[in-house]
């Protein structure tokens, strides 16, 4: 029901126990992920403009109520129901693919020749006829109900029935491991079977009613497994857009109560005390440095806290904390310094795959991060009892970590002479840099190979609590109340020249700034070549998410592929040096450029910051002088140019496609300031050369003209009216009910904006096709499409509480971000080249 996760996912809303996933994990590997969530398709054809009327009508109308807010929640309502109605079908059509071999495979059971044994049967399709028949009574109570829909109609009796049967379920997943070996091994047994178990047919969604489509035995026992993990979600859907005072509350929050506990003790980790010893820590062995990372141990991303010593390096594991006992640790592995490489030992080993997590999952970590922040302040601002705060810092804890866990995905590597290599995941190559620094610089002590016995090693690890430094994972949940929130808004930075290399080398420049705890590379400069005194001269903007620290790397680039160092498995260019300056919120108040020369290691980069806050950056202001197109209703410049789509939109995105689709993130770079108030103006005032000058600018200043033109529209692209609609439409956990609201929320634009974003849309994609990801561009068009008129922002026009505004202002930009990306992902929108033709060849009436 809505999103498929297995167990140890992180469906959004809901917060993950960093501490539970080695549980978590094993789970994971028993059951497979397999993605069969049910999808229609989105087809905003020109045929679908026509029915556009009566797509809206039913949906949209409700808005216009006395009582708008309760409206549209009963109208999110339906759209969550007509979700679960599809994804119910889909999943009846798999118990039903079950439940077809069964039968026959039953009465063979009672012949000569049976393909498998009765009590087989029984193990493999256990309670598979139960589940069919509870979830068709489900479907057929509640089909009709959806079909005569009015506000005052109830459901949740059917809900509240359906999650009293969840011992079923329980019955089901005790018994799927057994299912699962039983099955594998009669395929081994039978080739009868086998060629059954792989060619099960399940109907497919009604659009198609004739179609089947083919599944695997495994893949159809792992659905119900599925079903649970996703029943509460669908619960807190339904639940979120239920009115309190509808009589289908009480009965919903009851539903979900159930599943959620049922959920839990699906989960629960049960952890057993074990005894410590306490000892005096070495006297000899100094503590260095140490930290957290993420260590990729056989695919999976784990915890731990590193120590370097003076003659060792110690990987360990943070024990969980029971019942007041003090902190501890669990020593995984240890390498002597003298043993310890960079270089891989074995040239033919394996360099293992690091798993990505998408940008997306990343970002609904940090939108649970900013809601939970904003919750957390409102409770202290309500004097609100210590346990609830207690109770959402501890969420916040979760969701921290699980984000710090999940982020990185740069390898680390170290290498032990006998072989065995560990590999870490980091944010930052300046982290990376500074730890292989530090174990270097060591390792020049060192001269003895040596190895610690059993009692040595759990006093190193015991000594360990006492010496750590870093006491806490990098998390704002273990920052003081009074300490800096950090910046939030954007960073400008020109990168000028470095002075100070020794020979003359192919250089380039990196800039990281930390965001939620950890650093992440947000800008490069182009490499400059065979010199001792680059200039580069390029801007850079930076959007800071809470940042406090502006990193710089200098490297020299590697055309040479045999003068390489093979670290970490992988190819790397030379760092030739590093450095940071703070991010000082008081120095940055006066919004102009200021100048400053970071040195590191003998080199000095000269650099220029300017840093422009939320409230100043992303305010929409009308234009006084009605007769340009910047800052001008949209719907006033297509009338007036008898147009469909505007000029200056069109004529920037031809530009920008006719040269500019090789360009590296052509959107991210800024363009020079002073090239795109130039075109700013002739596009203003009509000037017939502009074409003229925009052939002979940087296409980079031509990108950022068109982002500048719907930065400044009095309103969004996607209206003030229809914003709120679309952030709650996002927040769908239901796939179809999601899909559902979205579009026919596009389609209820006005006319000139619909279509504009259309040929938007078309162009991004081929853009994204090139050189820039969907979610790179969701980033930077998202808050320029969405971001609401100030006057219908939900962030307080003089705020009191820095921290709530920075970090609404946060939630609220991720959501544009998601918006934006959905319509980007979707695949089925027009046709580019059809499309597009029809646009360009209608402008003129």
């Amino acid at each position: 029901m809505g999103l498929d996760a297995p167990f140890g996912g992180t469906p959004p809303g809901y917060a993950f126990d960093a501490d539970r996933a080695e549980e978590q994990r094993r789970h994971h590997d028993v059951m497979p992920y397999i993605d069969d969530s049910p999808s229609s398709s989105p087809h905003l054809s020109s045929k679908s403009r026509g029915s556009r009327d009566t797509l809206s009508s039913g949906s949209l109308e409700s808005s216009k109520s006395s009582e708008p807010d309760l409206e549209k929640g009963l109208e999110m309502r339906k759209w969550v129901l007509s979700g679960i109605l599809a994804s119910e079908e889909t999943y009846l059509s798999h118990l039903e693919a079950l439940l077809l071999p069964m039968k026959p495979l039953k009465a063979a059971a009672t012949t000569s020749q049976p393909v498998l044994t009765s009590q087989q049967i029984e193990t493999i399709f256990f309670k598979v006829p139960e589940l069919y028949e509870i979830h068709k009574e489900f479907y057929d109570g509640l089909f009709p109900r959806v079909q005569q829909w009015s506000h005052q109609q109830r459901v949740g009796d059917l809900f509240q029935k359906l999650a009293s049967q969840l011992g079923v379920y329980r019955a089901f997943v005790d018994n799927y491991e057994v299912a699962m070996e039983t099955a594998e091994k009669c395929c081994q047994a039978n080739a009868q079977f086998a060629e059954i178990s792989e060619n099960l047919k399940a109907r497919s969604t009604k659009e198609s009613k004739d179609q089947t489509t083919k599944n695997s035995l495994e893949t159809l026992l792992y659905k119900p497994v599925d079903r649970v993990t996703r029943s509460t979600l669908v619960l807190h859907d339904l639940l979120k857009h239920t009115p309190v005072s509808h009589p289908d509350h009480p009965l919903l929050q009851d539903a979900l109560r159930i599943s959620q506990n049922f959920l839990s003790s699906i989960n629960e980790e049960i952890t057993p005390r074990r005894q410590s010893m306490t000892v005096k820590k070495g006297e000899h062995r100094q503590l260095l440095k140490d930290s957290f990372m993420v260590e990729l141990v056989e695919g999976a991303r784990k915890l731990r806290h590193v120590f370097l010593f003076t003659d060792l390096f110690l990987c360990a594991k943070l024990k969980k904390q029971i019942g007041g006992k003090s902190q501890q640790y669990d020593c995984k592995w240890y390498i002597p310094l003298t043993d310890l490489s960079f270089q891989m030992v074995d040239e033919s080993e394996a360099v293992p795959n690091i798993p990505l997590v998408p940008d997306e999952e990343l970002d609904a970590m940090k939108i649970k991060i900013s809601q939970i922040k904003n919750d957390i302040q409102r409770e202290k601002r309500a004097n609100k009892g210590s346990k609830v705060i207690e109770r959402l810092k501890k969420k916040l804890s979760e969701q921290e970590s699980l984000l710090l866990l999940m982020s990185p995905n740069m390898a680390f590597r170290v290498h032990n002479r006998n072989g065995k290599s560990y590999t870490f995941l980091i944010s930052s190559d300046y982290e990376r840099a500074e730890w292989r620094e530090n174990i270097r610089e060591q390792q020049k002590k060192c001269f003895k190979s040596f190895s610690l016995t059993s009692v040595e090693l759990q006093m190193l690890t015991n000594s360990c609590v006492k010496l750590q430094t870093v006491h806490n994972i990098p998390l704002t949940i273990n920052k003081e109340d009074d300490e800096s929130p950090g910046l939030y808004g954007f960073l400008n930075v020109i990168v000028h020249s470095a002075t100070g290399f020794k020979q003359s080398s192919n250089l380039y420049c990196t800039l990281e700034v930390d965001s939620f705890g950890y650093f992440v590379n947000k800008a490069k400069t182009r490499v400059y070549r065979d010199t001792t005194e680059p200039n580069w001269n390029e801007e850079f903007e930076i959007e800071l998410e809470g940042s406090q620290t502006l990193r710089i790397l200098c490297y020299e680039k590697c055309y040479n592929k045999t003068k390489l160092t093979k670290e970490d498995g992988e190819s790397t260019d030379r760092i030739m040096g590093k450095g940071q300056i703070q991010l000082d919120p008081q120095a940055l108040q006066d919004k102009d450029w200021q100048r400053t020369v970071i040195s590191m290691n003998g080199v000095e980069v000269k650099l220029s910051v300017k840093f422009t806050s939320r409230e100043f950056s992303l305010k929409r202001m009308p234009s006084r002088k009605q007769t340009g197109v910047f800052g001008v209703k949209i719907a006033i410049v297509t009338k007036r140019e008898r147009s469909k789509v505007p000029y200056i939109v069109r004529q920037c995105v031809e530009e920008i496609e006719r040269r500019g689709m090789e360009e590296v993130g052509i959107y991210r770079v800024s363009g020079v300031a002073t090239d795109i108030q130039a075109l700013k103006a002739a596009f203003d005032v009509n000037n017939k050369d502009v074409s003229v000058m925009m052939s002979e600018m940087d296409v980079n200043a031509i990108a950022g003209t068109l982002k500048l033109y719907f930065r400044e529209l009095p309103e969004p692209l996607f209206t003030d009216e229809l914003y709120p609609n679309f952030a709650e439409g996002i927040a769908l956990s239901d796939p179809v009910a999601k899909e559902s609201c979205m579009l026919n929320l596009l389609l209820s634009l006005p006319e000139p904006n619909l279509v504009t974003f259309l040929f938007l849309l078309d162009h991004l994609k081929r853009e994204s096709i090139n050189k820039m990801s969907l979610h790179n561009l969701a980033t930077v068009f998202g808050p320029t499409l969405l971001r609401p008129s100030e006057k219908d922002s939900k962030i307080p026009a003089n705020p009191t509480q820095p921290i709530t505004m920075t970090d609404s202002w946060s939630l609220e930009v991720m959501s544009q971000v998601q918006v934006l990306l959905y319509f980007l992902q979707l695949e089925t929108i027009p046709t580019p080249d059809s499309k597009r033709q029809s646009i360009l060849f209608s402008t003129e009436v």
